[in-house]
């Protein structure tokens, strides 16, 4: 279970990010950080995240701000649960509706799901997410999307289901025998990887994920760095974060340090990538900050 602690509201970044929230952010997350502040409860930024979720069980409408189309997406499904798991509250009318949603497009010969469905190219979204055909299961998002069902087992029985071993299948075959490159790659084999049980395979997969961690490069080391690029807090959130130990002690602390003075005059902080639209940039500054403030808290900074 991922935890972070309390943010103090009188802190003076946490002071400054609560004035970004209220004139930038969407309710969503503005939800969260009353949550995150000890103000809100975990069910209703579960009732705003139910805003999102369509009548086929999957979610839509930007939840994913760079897809503004309202149909489902398997990446608005990865979305939603990361969101789940931050604030430890699963209700059956949200896991029955999406339980649904990934049985209906897993794909049927390898279990798990595309990268995303090509209705996306419907309504406006960020280039990276043009989509010429969606019969082909991808790592990304499946890896995530079940390592984070396994983190609400307790509260709904998708392990049983035939749909949730045929993809958890897929996943494990893809780590063994793809190319795995790239921050998006790595992240969804961490993210199902640490919610494994030990045993040889698991073993062995790590220390092929470890060994590719450990490349020069793959983590961004340089505090400074501009660009689309994931540095070291994007590998390591949190203070407990598998890539963490992979990352010396003193550069975790420039990055640290950076992503405090980072902090813009607005109290938001900004994204690395352009911009869809005005509306699509306040709503991932409004999610960003929130993620900030979680590992700012996280590392004991703030």
């Amino acid at each position: 279970m991922t935890t972070y602690p309390l943010l103090d509201v009188s802190h003076p970044v946490v002071k400054k990010a609560h004035h970004f929230m209220y004139t930038h952010a969407r309710l969503l997350d503005r939800y969260r950080f009353e949550y995150a502040t000890g103000q809100r409860s975990a069910e209703s930024v579960v009732q705003a995240l139910a805003a999102y979720q369509n009548q086929d069980g999957g979610f839509g409408h930007a939840l994913e701000p760079d897809i503004r189309s309202p149909y489902s997406q398997p990446q608005g499904a990865e979305f939603a649960l990361h969101l789940l798991d931050e604030v430890h509250f699963y209700p059956e009318r949200i896991l029955t509706g999406l339980g649904f949603f990934l049985q209906k497009h897993a794909n049927a010969k390898t279990g798990g799901w595309p990268y995303s469905f090509k209705n996306v190219n419907d309504y406006p979204h960020a280039p990276w997410w043009t989509t010429e055909k969606d019969d082909t299961a991808s790592l990304n998002p499946s890896g995530s999307i079940i390592g984070l069902l396994y983190k609400c087992k307790d509260w709904h029985p998708f392990l049983r289901e035939s749909w949730f071993k045929k993809a958890e299948d897929f996943v494990w075959s893809s780590l063994e025998n793809a190319e795995l490159k790239g921050y998006h790659d790595l992240i969804q084999a961490i993210h199902f990887l640490e919610t494994q049980d030990e045993s040889d395979r698991s073993i062995r997969l790590k220390q092929k994920l470890d060994h590719l961690l450990e490349q020069p490069g793959v983590i961004e080391l340089d505090p400074e760095a501009t660009g689309y690029v994931q540095k070291v807090l994007d590998w390591a959130p949190r203070s407990d974060s598998y890539a963490a130990h992979f990352i010396p002690k003193e550069i975790t602390q420039q990055h640290l340090e950076h992503l405090l003075a980072s902090q813009q005059e607005d109290g938001g902080w900004p994204i690395s990538w352009p911009a869809l639209s005005v509306a699509s940039e306040a709503e991932w500054r409004g999610h960003l900050t929130m993620e900030r403030l979680k590992t700012l808290a996280s590392y004991g900074i703030i």
